[in-house]
């Protein structure tokens, strides 16, 4: 079965490709993009598309690549060494699995998401090279190798806070999410808001577009806040001449905080609103 999306996420011919081509070749893939643009996302869609369970390991910064394998707690079987109880004498009573061995050990294929790895320490993907590589490891408390039953699909994502370590890069397979173009930002917002009014569509559009090419802004506005803008002027009723007939002098967008995270870009946005007030005092037609 190939992956060409999903009722609820609209992938692109180059994003199905590289979906389809990481199963073949039984590569990780690994995807990187602005926030916001659906890495996540995919994991989740490539596991409904493909009718498998998915396994997730969300990855922090005190993330230990061995605790996608599996922890050993000595301190909880050395209490109970002292109060006499019978679990001491099987340690595997004391080890909890991880997310790799839960994939490994499935009975069915399964989709496993690794998600923002590059928020671990830089030998974070190096420490995982080998596992991801052979589907395979050692348990040295219980002397056992724990191989993958079926090969999982694996998924990494990646914001770009660091560089990955070349060796694992070698052995991913690679595609970047470029942020969507107009045509299939539209088909995105259908998706998620099949009643919309085409007219709110398109002026939501010019001016969401508009504010991504600012200069200077330190964060632009993402698929994500796009949907939840959206929601917002449906809910609020926001009459449609608001947006179209938007005056470039007044402040920012209605109901900008759906678009803007950060007080620079709101100060950056209604800079500019104030030079233009100021060029058309200058300038009056």
């Amino acid at each position: 079965m190939k992956f060409t999306g999903t009722d609820t996420y609209i992938s692109t011919e180059d994003l199905s490709m590289a979906v389809n081509a990481s199963v073949a070749l039984e590569r990780p893939l690994l995807i990187k993009g602005e926030p916001g643009t659906g890495k996540t996302m995919l994991a989740e869609e490539v596991a409904q598309a493909l009718k498998m369970p998915l396994i997730e390991w969300h990855i922090k910064s005190t993330t230990k690549a061995k605790q996608g394998l599996y922890e050993y707690d000595a301190v909880t079987r050395l209490r109970d060494s002292q109060l006499g109880d019978e679990r001491v004498k099987d340690i595997s009573n004391y080890i909890e699995k991880g997310k790799l061995w839960e994939a490994f050990s499935a009975e069915e294929k399964v989709v496993l998401l690794v998600d923002e790895i590059d928020k671990a320490d830089i030998e974070f993907p190096n420490d995982l090279l080998q596992e991801l590589d052979r589907m395979e490891f050692f348990v040295y408390e219980t002397k056992e190798t724990i191989k993958a039953i079926n090969r999982p699909i694996v998924i990494i994502t990646s914001n770009n806070e660091k560089e990955l370590p070349d060796a694992f890069l070698r052995r991913c397979f690679f595609h970047y999410i470029n942020f969507p173009d107009r045509e299939t930002m539209q088909q995105i917002v259908s998706v998620h808001h099949p009643k919309i009014k085409k007219k709110l569509v398109k002026d939501a559009l010019d001016i969401f577009f508009d504010v991504r090419k600012v200069p200077g802004l330190k964060k632009k506005p993402s698929t994500s806040e796009l949907i939840d803008w959206l929601k917002l002027l449906m809910a609020d009723d926001i009459p449609d001449e608001i947006l179209k007939d938007r005056d470039p002098t007044k402040a920012i967008p209605p109901l900008y905080g759906a678009l803007i995270k950060n007080e620079q870009d709101v100060q950056l946005l209604e800079r500019l609103a104030f030079m233009a007030r100021r060029e058309a005092a200058n300038n009056p037609q």
